[in-house]
């Protein structure tokens, strides 16, 4: 595993899925990052191992940061992918996060890399969380949907496969590699409205981490984004209020959404997913 640096051995880890979110072109107001970062700030956590930005990354087009730790010492942050170990108390199985930035360069190597780290700690499948851009409205509940890279996987979940042709990130890019290894995979998208995706929005991250706990069965702390996401409906609906225009756009949305049925999406539902992947790894312990 080139340009992977490992902090520490590797733990035993039990029955461990690996959770993944990237920062950049998957990640529509910063929902599937938040989520990951909630998930990580609940748990007892170790840092495993770091992959090498300089492969990776163009810094002209995604420059290091400099900050200040004790006010004092002058610190250089640069682009981070960080595989970390996280446990839960009385949950049955472990998680590995990968709390990452999408890569400029190489991301046919960087997924290999990945995919290696998955098989050598032995996780029994790989969940990837992302957020884009929709005309959906912020007075509904989130539509999450749910899909999967690998044929055998979209029967044994009787999953619909996506037709969507066009540009991809390195969700779909790490995707596929996973189905190239035969490593079992899904992903869960949350739809962030598109006339306010300039924001974080916590509503989106909560609805990502609780189909999240559905599908591993580890919990996250989210009485924060659950604050955080009553602000938030309160300052965009102030806002949204006080334009005429904005308002009858938000109205015109919500009422074509309802008639689409996505405020309850069912292909397939976040919920749907949740069971019918329990029920995979549950058929995958037994074989």
């Amino acid at each position: 595993m080139d340009h992977l640096r490992w902090e520490m051995n590797p733990p035993k880890l039990r029955r461990p899925i690996l959770v993944c979110a990237f920062r950049g072109w998957n990640d529509a107001a910063s929902a599937a990052s938040s989520a990951l970062e909630t998930l990580a700030d609940s748990l007892e956590v170790d840092v495993l191992a770091e992959i090498d930005p300089e492969e990776y990354f163009d810094f002209q087009a995604n420059r290091p940061t400099i900050s200040f730790s004790d006010g004092a010492h002058r610190r250089i942050d640069w682009p981070s992918n960080t595989f970390i170990a996280a446990r839960a108390q009385g949950a049955e199985r472990d998680l590995v996060l990968l709390d990452g930035t999408e890569p400029n360069l190489k991301w046919r190597t960087y997924s290999e890399t990945v995919v290696k780290v998955a098989e050598y700690l032995e996780v029994e499948s790989v969940v990837v969380m992302g957020s884009l851009i929709a005309e959906v409205a912020h007075t509904l509940p989130v539509p999450i949907t749910g899909l999967a890279s690998d044929d055998s996987i979209v029967r044994e979940l009787d999953l619909d496969r996506s037709d969507y042709e066009g540009p991809t990130g390195i969700v779909g890019v790490l995707h596929d590699r996973c189905r190239e290894s035969g490593v079992a995979s899904c992903s869960l998208w949350a739809a962030v409205p598109h006339y306010v995706a300039a924001v974080p929005n916590p509503k989106a991250a909560l609805a990502l981490s609780e189909r999240l706990e559905q599908i591993t069965g580890v919990a996250a702390d989210i009485s924060g984004l659950e604050d955080e996401t009553a602000a938030y409906e309160e300052q965009i609906g102030r806002a949204v209020s006080a334009d005429p225009e904005v308002e009858e756009l938000v109205n015109r949305i919500e009422a074509d959404q309802r008639n689409r049925g996505d405020a309850e999406p069912d292909v397939p539902s976040g919920d749907a997913l949740a069971i019918e992947f329990q029920r995979f790894l549950k058929q995958r312990d037994s074989d």
